[in-house]
């Protein structure tokens, strides 16, 4: 299916649409103050070792020195993936058991040492370090440091053995090791060896940069969403990459024609005079992306809720009512819907588990077309999925490779009046929380007097319909009640001030 990319950049935040058919299908979007160093090389300079701790604090150039402890230097690689068969065909882990040497052998104050940030900093602490490179690419990721040939433990293990060899003879004999990472499972050998020239080539300007640049300098930074877009959104269907920063046109050409020459003939500087994501209204089906609610073109609708383990996606039939009868409608509502969901899922970037709730189909074999429609159309999706089939209470249960947060997560924060749960009680259940908290400080504290400061809508209903109410319980506890409204406040927050 053809396909283009249109990329709209500022100084504060890049955006990437992927259009197939004239829609919008996958959204990415990086924010400038908001990426991260996990994944950065540096040439780092030993400011102190440790001995007690076994690790020793790096500076790389940041507010704070780093930490790398002994297990993460070069000494372990030596025993990292010890020679047995279940290790060699598909452990990502360190297996050693070599005893190793102790941190003060190894290193010294004012050393250059070659360290990968492991762990952001955080607070106080600074960022995590390892000695032990990796780099990676759209379906592989290099080990420099080392010769093995891994292969990701998602991938079932009858296909290791075949998949670790043919990494291997692509590989050849200059050195470094590979893991085939899950979504290399099915490339070709063209993609994989295109990959493997990448990561070669990569780690060839790491080398040379930490031979010319001074300690606590940067060696290699993780790809910026715009050259992770050629690395792995670009595919033989894409017809152009649209871009509307003539400086950022020219970096991304100049990355293209070095490690990506393929797609230099697909990029285009974009100079039209309306935005470029108004072309495909790609503005507003981010804010439908944001939304629980998708219509769909027959009038029924899904509900889209997004828990913090799984989504939930419900159809329903809405005002279609277009088929000759109640079967028939119901069908063509759940195929609408199969095609929709996977669209929404790309779109949104829903990761984990996904539980489809389709409408209830009597036929055995609207089920299984139903099944076929959402299969076909989530094999157009890159991220690797799932599918379990229905279950016997009627539910389609599927996995979907989480790769990065949620657009919902990307964007959007728990909102101040609800704090994530979706809905508020109502003005009246918080005026009798409130009662019965004045009736629970009265039997402990003896004030002269209590205030309620809450939300106008509480004030307004203690002022109106609970008038009695909060008359009896000042009488019962003999103090004086006095109500103030904070214009600030939501209307689940309140205060009790005992004057």
């Amino acid at each position: 299916m053809q396909q283009d990319i249109l990329i709209n950049w500022s100084p504060q935040e890049t955006r990437v649409a992927v259009i197939e058919q004239g829609a919008v299908q996958e959204l990415q979007v990086e924010r400038t103050l908001e990426r991260g160093i996990v994944g950065n090389v540096y040439l780092g300079k030993v400011a102190r070792v440790l001995p007690g701790m076994q690790s020793a604090f790096i500076d790389i150039g940041l507010d704070r020195a780093a930490f790398l402890h002994v297990a993460d230097l070069m000494s372990s690689i030596t025993s990292r993936h010890a020679d047995n068969g279940a290790q060699t065909a598909g452990a990502l882990t360190p297996s050693g058991t070599a005893p190793l040497q102790p941190i003060e052998r190894q290193l010294f104050e004012g050393q250059a040492l070659m360290v990968q940030v492991l762990k952001e900093p955080l607070g106080s602490k600074g960022a995590r370090l390892t000695a032990q490179i990796s780099i990676a690419g759209r379906l592989l990721v290099f080990l420099p440091q080392d010769n093995h040939i891994g292969i990701s433990q998602k991938i079932p293990p009858r296909q290791r053995e075949e998949l670790r060899l043919r990494v291997q003879a692509l590989a050849g004999e200059a050195g470094g090791g590979f893991i085939l990472r899950t979504n290399g499972e099915d490339a070709l050998d063209a993609a994989l060896a295109e990959d493997i020239a990448y990561l070669r080539k990569t780690w060839s300007r790491i080398k040379s940069a930490s031979q010319r640049l001074p300690p606590a300098s940067v060696l290699h930074q993780d790809l910026s969403l715009l050259q992770r877009v050629l690395r792995d959104v670009v595919v033989e269907s894409t017809q152009t990459i649209r871009i509307d920063s003539r400086e950022q046109f020219g970096k991304l050409k100049t990355f293209a024609e070095e490690f990506m020459p393929a797609t230099v003939a697909k990029l285009q500087l974009y100079s039209g005079e309306r935005p470029i994501f108004d072309l495909f209204n790609v503005d507003e089906e981010i804010t439908k992306a944001l939304g629980r609610r998708v219509d769909l073109k027959s009038g029924g609708y899904l509900i889209i809720d997004q828990a913090e383990a799984l989504t939930v996606i419900d159809v329903n039939t809405g005002g279609f009512v277009g088929a000759r009868n109640f079967d028939d409608t119901i069908f063509k509502t759940n195929l609408e819907a199969a095609q929709a969901i996977a669209r929404q899922l790309r779109l949104r970037n829903l990761g984990g588990i996904v539980i489809v709730d389709f409408i209830d189909m009597t036929k055995e074999h609207h089920q299984d077309a139903v099944l076929a429609e959402f299969q076909k159309q989530l094999a157009r999706d890159r991220v690797k999925t799932a599918v379990n089939g229905f279950s016997a209470l009627g539910l389609l249960e599927m996995t979907r490779k989480r790769t990065r947060e949620s657009l919902a997560h990307q964007l959007c924060e728990p909102c101040i009046a609800c704090t994530g749960k979706g809905v508020v009680k109502t003005a009246r259940s918080i005026s009798y929380d409130i009662l019965r908290e004045i009736l629970r400080e009265a039997r402990q504290f003896n004030p002269r007097e209590f205030r309620v400061v809450a939300s106008p809508q509480v004030i307004e209903i203690f002022l109106d319909e609970e008038s009695q109410h909060l008359a009896s319980l000042s009488s019962f506890i003999g103090k004086p009640i006095s109500l103030q409204a904070e214009a600030a406040m939501v209307q689940e927050q309140y205060d009790i001030v005992l004057l």
